[in-house]
């Protein structure tokens, strides 16, 4: 590689790094996951974690589910 290869992958690791390391993109992977980890889990046909979250589905989202 040459010098100048170099600085630019460099540099263009530097800008990826500063960007995915920024607040607001871990602020919208955090939300991402918390959104998409409850609505596998309040949604879920699974019987074991149907039963474990039975009530406290019906009592935040205000929805049945029979």
């Amino acid at each position: 590689m040459t010098t100048a290869t170099q600085n630019s992958t460099q540099a263009l690791l530097q800008r990826t790094a500063k960007l995915t390391l920024s607040v607001p993109v871990q602020c919208t992977l955090f939300l991402l996951l918390t959104a998409t980890t409850l609505w596998t889990v309040y949604f879920s046909s699974y019987a074991p974690a149907h039963n474990a979250l039975h009530e406290t589905r019906h009592s935040t989202l205000g929805v049945g589910c029979h």
